[in-house]
């Protein structure tokens, strides 16, 4: 019984997702690649690749023997991703778009319009991997842990992991870009891409005042001295070094100053001198917006990791009051500029298990869970 299936690749014009395409072509399966526009807003050379994108994915549609259609999800982009990008910071906060990006563009109206095209599944480039244990499918960090893109899918849910595969999960990334090279894609030392998703690598602020309107104030540190101002509130994020313009106020050791605090009510920037400032960490914080891709997990005490943000080691924590509006986690050491806005990401060992959008950083963890272990009958996925 044959076990081919009709796979639409979503091709970007990168080595990643030529590799994937090409992959999938070798092991036998139906394969047509699907190129993505979703930006049109000042669409010029000069910060948007996608006319070179596409040339370089029809390229590699042509070495490897597949046709390759182009679709314009630009209307959906703006209205279910682009919106919630900028609502954001309106509020104060800093989002990550590539995460719901993911789950409304690249794993929805692309999933949505390759069924229509008659599709078994979608394949992408991304670095992660699928597998069904008793009915229900978990998502994995990939083997290659300094690409592993788990972080930026784990809003996806069962129906759409049903559907994916992820065919690079596998592999490291430099055994990717020999196969590129020995089959022949011109591609394969294409650089990664990189800035926000779909946008590319515009001058942030003045990007971001093309669709908001900044608000200038004063910075202040926390100890309520007024030692600048701020171009708006919007521009920075926790955690934030470069572009202060305040490095002319240092005292004391001459420590750089980092943004811990945005006060939206008085329009005021708080910042503290020296990265390993108590007032930069956090152990515990509040989240919402939660996806759990195989159901909520177990309150057990210190079984799981979690990220706060993408370049960042699993730390060990515990989930408690889950509910359907949120939950709590602490952590067991405290972590550093946890960002209202970005995602928590919770893992148990290999496997991502969903997370949510982060609401309020909390500095103090008397009220952490005292009690050890999980509850009867639960233990960690392997």
């Amino acid at each position: 019984m044959s076990t081919s299936k009709h796979i639409v690749v979503g091709m970007s014009g990168g080595v990643d997702s030529s590799v994937a395409a090409l992959l999938l072509k070798q092991q036998g399966h139906e394969v047509m690649g699907l190129f993505m526009k979703n930006w049109e807003d000042d669409d010029t050379d000069e910060y948007c690749s996608s006319r070179e994108d596409l040339i370089d994915a029809v390229a590699v549609a042509d070495r490897i023997g597949i046709e390759v259609e182009a679709v314009n999800f630009a209307a959906e982009y703006k209205e279910r991703v682009f919106g919630e990008f900028l609502s954001e910071y309106r509020a104060g906060r800093t989002p990550n778009p590539d995460v719901l990006c993911n789950a409304e563009i690249k794993f929805r109206a692309f999933l949505d319009h390759a069924l229509a095209l008659g599709a078994d599944a979608i394949a992408t480039g991304h670095y992660a991997q699928v597998r069904e244990v008793d009915g229900l499918h978990q998502l994995l960090k990939a083997e290659d842990g300094t690409k592993d893109q788990s972080y930026f899918l784990y809003r996806l849910d069962q129906q759409q992991l049903a559907k994916t595969v992820f065919p690079l999960g596998g592999l490291q990334k430099t055994e990717v870009r020999e196969i590129a090279r020995r089959e022949g894609l011109a591609n394969h030392d294409k650089r990664d891409s990189t800035g926000i998703c779909f946008i590319g690598e515009r001058p942030f602020r003045e990007f971001l005042n093309r669709y908001l309107p900044a608000n200038p104030g004063d910075i202040y540190s926390v100890d309520g001295s007024l030692v600048g101002q701020h171009m708006g509130l919007m521009f920075y994020t926790l955690g934030q070094r470069q572009g202060l313009g305040i490095g002319g106020q240092r005292k004391g050791d001459g420590d750089a100053w980092y943004v811990v605090d945005k006060d939206l009510h008085r329009n005021r920037l708080v910042v503290v001198q020296g990265r390993e400032s108590r007032s930069l960490f956090s152990h515990r914080l509040s989240a919402i917006k939660l996806n759990w891709i195989s159901g909520a997990p177990a309150p057990c005490q210190w079984v799981y990791g979690a990220k706060t943000r993408y370049r960042q080691r699993d730390a060990p924590c515990t989930i408690v009051n889950v509910t359907d509006e949120g939950c709590t986690i602490d952590f067991a050491e405290a972590q550093w500029a946890v960002t209202p806005g970005q995602s928590v990401v919770v893992y148990e060992s290999r496997v991502c298990l969903g997370g949510g959008i982060i609401q309020a950083a909390h500095k103090d963890a008397s009220q952490a869970p005292q009690s050890g272990g999980c509850p009867s009958g639960t233990s960690p996925q392997q």
